[in-house]
C-alpha cells in the first residue's frame, strides 16, 4: 500500500502560524490591559455627563424652596406652571410645526438637488459644490439682517413661515451634499435596467432609488428637525408675538435680569429635550446607518 506523504510546511506558512494576525494581536493586547484602566475613565466621564441631567431633574421635581439633593417628595408644580401660566403649550405647538415643516422642505429640496449633483454633469459643478461647502463656514448671525429685510418686504415677520424658510436655507447646503453622497452609493445600473423595462426617469427614481435612500433621508430629516427645534436665533429675530414664539425663545423668557425661576426653567428644559430624545431613540439605527453609508463612498 502506497501512501503519499503530506508536503512539509514552507517557512512562510510556519511563520504565519507562529505569529498571530493583526486582529488576534489587538485582541490579546486588549485582554492584557487591566479592566480598571478602562472602566475608571469611562465612569468618570459618565459621571460628569450625567450630573447636569440630574441637576435639571432635581430642580424640576423638588418643591419650591427646597434645598434637598434628592427630589423627594416629587412635585409636578413646575411642569404645570410652565405649561399653563408660561404658555409652553403654545411654544410646543409652534416648535412642532416649525420642526416638521423644516424637515419636509429641507429633505424635499435636498433630495432634488442631491440627485442632480450625483447623476448629472454640468458646467460649474465643482465650483458649485465648493460654494456649498464654503457656505457652512458662514455663521447664521450674518444672515439675520438680509433675511429680516427680505421677510419684512414679503410681510412674513411674526410668521412661522419666515423661520421655516430661514431654517431650510441654512440647512440646505449640508443636506444636499449628504443626499448626493447617498445617491452615489446606489448603482446607476439599477436605474438603467428600469429604463430598459420602460420606466421613466421619475418612476425609476421613485421605485428603485428612493426606497434605498431611506436611511439617508431619515438621517438628513432628523438633523434638520433637531436643528429647527433647538435653534434660538432665527425664532428670536423673526418672531416677536408671544403666540408665535417657539420653545427656545420661551425658555429665554423665564430668565430676567433680576431673578431666574430655576424650577420652571428646569421643567421647560425637560419639556424641550424629551421629544428630541424620543425621536432619536426610535431612529438611532437608521441614523447611524444613514450617516455611515453617506460617508464611505460619497
Amino acid at each position: 500500500m502506497i501512501t503519499q506523504e503530506a508536503p512539509a510546511p514552507t517557512a512562510g506558512a510556519a511563520a504565519g502560524r507562529g505569529r498571530p494576525g493583526p486582529r488576534k494581536a489587538r485582541r490579546r493586547a486588549w485582554d492584557e490591559v487591566p479592566r480598571w484602566q478602562i472602566f475608571l475613565p469611562l465612569s468618570i466621564y459618565l459621571l460628569f455627563t450625567l450630573i447636569p441631567f440630574y441637576w435639571i431633574l432635581l430642580f424640576a421635581l423638588r418643591p419650591s424652596g427646597s434645598t434637598s439633593l434628592i427630589p423627594w417628595p416629587m412635585t409636578g408644580e413646575h411642569f404645570e406652571k410652565v405649561w399653563t401660566e408660561r404658555s409652553f403649550a403654545v411654544y410646543f405647538q409652534n416648535s412642532v410645526v416649525t420642526g416638521v415643516a423644516s424637515l419636509l422642505m429641507t429633505t424635499l429640496v435636498a433630495l432634488v438637488g442631491g440627485y442632480a449633483l450625483a447623476r448629472f454633469d454640468f458646467r460649474g459643478k465643482r465650483p458649485f459644490m465648493l460654494g456649498l461647502l464654503c457656505s457652512q463656514f458662514v455663521p447664521g448671525a450674518l444672515l439675520l439682517v438680509p433675511l429680516f429685510q427680505i421677510f419684512a418686504k414679503l410681510q412674513l415677520i411674526n410668521s412661522l413661515t419666515s423661520v421655516v424658510i430661514a431654517e431650510t436655507v441654512f440647512q440646505l447646503p449640508l443636506s444636499m451634499i449628504l443626499i448626493a453622497g447617498f445617491i452615489r452609493n446606489v448603482p446607476y445600473s439599477l436605474e438603467e435596467a428600469a429604463w430598459v423595462d420602460g420606466c421613466t426617469r421619475f418612476r425609476a427614481f421613485c421605485t428603485i432609488v428612493l426606497p434605498l435612500l431611506r436611511p439617508g433621508l431619515i438621517a438628513v430629516g432628523s438633523f434638520a428637525f433637531v436643528h429647527a427645534w433647538n435653534h434660538f436665533l432665527f425664532a428670536l429675530m423673526f418672531l416677536s408675538q408671544q403666540d408665535k414664539q417657539t420653545i427656545p425663545v420661551g425658555l429665554n423668557t423665564l430668565m430676567s435680569a433680576d431673578s431666574v425661576d430655576l424650577g420652571a426653567l428646569a421643567a421647560g428644559g425637560i419639556i424641550a429635550a424629551v421629544p428630541v430624545v424620543i425621536v432619536f431613540g426610535f431612529i438611532q439605527k437608521w441614523l447611524i446607518t444613514g450617516f455611515s453609508s453617506g460617508a464611505v463612498k460619497g
